[in-house]
């Protein structure tokens, strides 16, 4: 990582999972092209869960390289670190220049890379689990239904799991005086 000032946790890049819509999923397809695509993905321990249809191009491409990185984004925002009337001033100074590219045309955010190898659930049982802590993160208001649908589509899905090999986590982030709060920093 080239920023080790906005290096995060282990435990950082594990939140931002949890906390994360969706991750996108990248492979190397047998044509040596990269391939990345989204999905709904759920953290249990160190496995990542994801469910698909039983053909297509990703499971294709799983079975002939598991390797993957999966990219995660968490909570995104534009800082407000000056007031307009502050703004005004400091363009009337070319040497605070800097200010506006390093503090105001910038985002917060915080992010995990995950790399690791799929694998097919093939156990009945952890299939079943998977599916309950994707359903319970995506679908958490229908989890009444739930046991019906899991009768009615394990047999037409795969479940992946994907054992956590690394991860690295990264932050920028503002604290309430404008600076930047650097690796440890969380308040």
């Amino acid at each position: 990582m080239r920023r080790k000032d906005r290096e995060m946790t282990k435990a950082f890049g594990l939140e931002v999972i949890d906390k994360s819509k969706y991750g996108v999923i990248s492979m190397i397809d047998e044509d040596n092209e990269p391939y990345g695509i989204p999905l709904s993905i759920v953290r249990d321990e160190n496995n990542l869960y994801f469910h698909s249809a039983m053909g297509g191009k990703k499971v294709e491409i799983f079975e002939e390289n598991p390797k993957v990185s999966i990219a995660f984004v968490g909570e995104t925002k534009i800082p407000e670190n000056y007031t307009e009337e502050e703004l005004d001033e400091i363009v009337k100074d070319e040497s605070k220049a800097v200010l506006l590219i390093s503090k105001v045309f910038t985002t917060e955010y915080e992010s995990a890379v995950v790399t690791g190898k799929v694998k097919l659930v093939e156990d009945e049982e952890e299939k079943i689990k998977a599916m309950r802590l994707i359903c319970e993160k995506y679908t958490k208001t229908k989890m009444d239904y739930f046991d019906m649908a899991i009768k009615a589509g394990l047999k037409r899905t795969n479940v992946y799991r994907i054992d956590i090999e690394e991860i690295n986590a990264k932050r920028k982030k503002y604290d309430l005086n404008g600076e930047e709060m650097k690796w440890g920093r969380m308040e």
